[in-house]
């Protein structure tokens, strides 16, 4: 083989390996910015591509897909003068590769101190209890003010995240002891609470324990003496002769004995007895009597 021979075949090695270097695949989730002569070229999307070679340059490669920043606590003074410590996470992602390349110097940079600025701004507006209760809210406005200004980069923020708030030692000292004394007040007027329902559920058994005796006691009072205006009726009924009552006088005489009674008043006839029983059985007569038209 001549020189001219060997020329080519080196002529033939150092095309192909432009060649080759010339191809560019592009995973996903990724794109590539290309300058052409140093000037913004085209950006190469994800698959194949192909480079002109000794003209197109591979400026940067770009990640597409939604990226986290979590930056270094900044110092931040509310409007009640407290200083305190704020940690915050921003979720973002490029939809624009050239933006992102040629928009600003050192983006994730930017973006930090633009949320410590933004912070600042939005917390030294509010005092220190509105900020600890408030975090949905400032994550809100924080979104809204760092989208905006990020447009112009090519980056979307799609979330921002107080994630710790830390007030100074004292501050914190003092707010465990406002929530300790608040758990014991909650826990006193549940305790309070819980004894009064037990008071009156305790009145109202009594009350209706009450009820219910005076109602045994009112039906077992109608049933005596239903029982004994029935047994007079009965002896009624039957037209006891004057020996029947002079018995039944005994026998009231023998109870009357029998009982705690230390003075007894006999009459000195004991056919008065009968008689007083015949007087009553012509007053219950004349009771019944008048009663009938009635039912």
């Amino acid at each position: 083989m001549g020189p001219l021979g060997i020329v080519l075949i080196i002529i033939g090695v150092v095309l192909f390996i432009v060649l080759i270097s010339s191809i560019r695949i592009i995973p996903q989730g990724n794109a590539v910015v290309v300058q052409r002569v140093g000037k913004y070229h085209r950006t190469l999307e994800t698959g194949f591509n192909w480079l002109v070679p000794f003209f197109d340059k591979a400026r940067a490669t770009v990640s597409l897909k939604e990226q986290v920043a979590d930056f270094r606590p900044s110092e931040v003074i509310t409007k009640d003068n407290v200083k305190i410590m704020i940690d915050s996470v921003v979720f973002f992602q490029i939809v624009d590769p050239r933006l992102y390349t040629y928009g600003v110097e050192r983006p994730m940079q930017a973006i930090e101190a633009l949320t410590a600025t933004t912070l600042r701004n939005i917390v030294g507006e509010l005092e220190l209890d509105e900020t600890l209760t408030s975090r949905d809210m400032v994550n809100g406005k924080m979104r809204n003010i760092i989208d905006e200004a990020t447009n112009p980069w090519g980056i979307k923020v799609h979330r921002v995240e107080l994630r710790n708030i830390m007030p100074p030692p004292a501050i914190q000292d003092s707010m465990e002891k406002q929530m300790r004394a608040e758990r014991e007040r909650r826990q006193a007027i549940l305790q309070a609470e819980g004894e009064k329902r037990a008071n009156i559920l305790v009145a109202e058994g009594e009350k209706q324990a009450a009820i219910l005796r005076a109602e045994a006691r009112k039906v077992a009072l109608l049933t005596e003496a239903e029982g004994q205006a029935q047994a007079i009726q009965k002896i009624i009924s039957a037209k006891p002769d004057a020996a029947y009552l002079t018995l039944q006088g005994y026998d009231a005489l023998k109870a009357m004995a029998a009982g705690d009674a230390t003075t007894i008043i006999v009459p000195s006839d004991l056919q008065n007895v009968a008689t007083l029983f015949t007087s009553i059985q012509g007053t219950l007569s004349a009771a019944g009597k008048v009663a009938k038209p009635k039912a």
